[in-house]
């Protein structure tokens, strides 16, 4: 990998070390492009506060801290300034105008939550119900067409737990519209790493029959992770499995 965009901060609640610790790690790894996507905050209202994102409160001091590695480490790394953030349609417009007033770069979509997260729930959990796997595609196609997002982090986190034929009809739609989009669609090495039930094959059997574009994400929650190249060799393994190559960059969509 020279490229990964897909870099938490403590902010979220669930990762740790400092920007420059990241930096670091990123450039003894080999990494050339450095991007930061730590969970967006979102204005949610009625006082509700989600569980694994910064705070509103957080996020002009995640931008200037970002910004000041950018400075200390000008002509040796690129380092880009993101969010990963959920497409919640009736608080989106909010969302945006926060992360424009802060000077954010781009956005990858991660759909971890249905609805708009205080009023359904996880969609990691596992599920038989082919309704909230219609939801979640829906919502994440939803995503997509903003054409906000610059590409879509662990497209494969629903846990569908029901009939494979069915999984990759809903899937399918998701990988049409990330090509309809230009949208590249992420193998996770996170969850491959920690062994969650994805990266999923059955998905990417999918992605290579669409002809879809794919990339290698980190998910980096410790900056020790980025300096683990076996884990992008798996990674590796199984896009060529399919068929499939990494893209090694991509250009970032403006928000």
């Amino acid at each position: 990998m020279i490229a990964n965009y897909h870099t938490h901060t403590p902010r979220c609640m669930h990762a740790v070390g400092t920007e420059e610790e990241y930096v670091r790690c990123a450039m003894a790894s080999g990494l050339q492009i450095l991007g930061f996507s730590d969970h967006t905050p979102y204005p949610f209202p009625n006082g509700y506060v989600g569980t694994f994102r910064m705070g509103t409160n957080l996020l002009a001091d995640y931008a200037n801290s970002v910004r000041a590695v950018q400075k200390q480490f000008s002509g040796q790394i690129q380092i880009h300034l993101g969010v990963e953030a959920e497409y919640y349609p009736q608080l989106f417009p909010q969302m945006l105008s926060l992360l424009k007033d802060n000077g954010i770069e781009y956005m990858i979509l991660g759909q971890h939550v249905l609805g708009n997260e205080f009023d359904v729930g996880s969609a990691g959990f596992p599920s038989g119900d082919v309704h909230k796997l219609e939801a979640y595609c829906n919502q994440v196609i939803d995503g997509m067409y903003t054409g906000l997002f610059t590409y879509l982090a662990h497209p494969d986190l629903f846990h569908f737990c029901g009939e494979k034929s069915v999984y990759q009809a809903q899937m399918r739609r998701i990988c049409k519209a990330a090509n309809a989009c230009g949208m590249p669609l992420e193998l996770n090495l996170l969850g491959l790493h920690v062994g969650r039930h994805y990266p999923n094959p059955e998905f990417f059997e999918v992605v290579a029959e669409e002809g879809c574009q794919v990339i290698l994400g980190k998910d980096a929650h410790q900056p020790e992770f980025l300096l683990d190249t076996a884990i992008e060799q798996q990674g590796l393994d199984i896009l060529h499995r399919f068929g499939l190559e990494p893209l090694e960059t991509i250009p970032l969509r403006p928000i």
